[in-house]
């Protein structure tokens, strides 16, 4: 008997302290740091999923102009995160419509999708950087 309730400790104590959704690739519901809302953070092949299953979204690089000309994702616009402020940004009207976000290596997609959140938007989605990216890239200011 105790021994059965020594395991069952342990396994509680053991899922409470795992680190659940937050290796690479998994699905995870992330805080943004300063307590607000959250946004998902996904892999880049869920994403690619996402684009090929779901409709009516954007795809947001928030990368420097320049990088945004050099290589992007086809049909992705470019608000690049440090012009993201307090204001909604006018190209992102609708604050129900999903946003996947992305920027070189994660850095900077985290940082925008947490700012998005704290100003009221709810479906953002962060998917690291256009280096992870395997899909298909152009050039141009498209």
């Amino acid at each position: 008997m105790n021994k059965w309730i020594l395991l069952l400790i342990t396994a509680v104590l053991l899922v409470g302290c795992s680190n659940s959704g937050s290796e690479a690739g998994t699905e995870d519901n992330n805080k943004n740091g300063s307590g607000g809302d959250s946004y998902r953070q996904i892999s880049t092949s869920e994403a690619a999923e996402l684009m090929e299953t779901e409709e009516g979204y954007i795809i947001l690089d928030v990368r420097t102009p320049d990088e945004f000309r050099e290589r992007h994702i086809p049909g992705a616009i470019n608000i690049p995160n440090e012009t993201i402020g307090g204001e909604a940004p006018s190209e992102l009207p609708d604050k129900d419509q999903l946003i996947l976000v992305y920027c070189r290596s994660g850095n900077r997609s985290k940082q925008a999708a947490a700012k998005l959140s704290d100003m009221g938007y709810v479906n953002i989605v962060e998917f690291g950087g256009i280096n992870d990216w395997t899909g298909e890239t152009t050039a141009g200011d498209e």
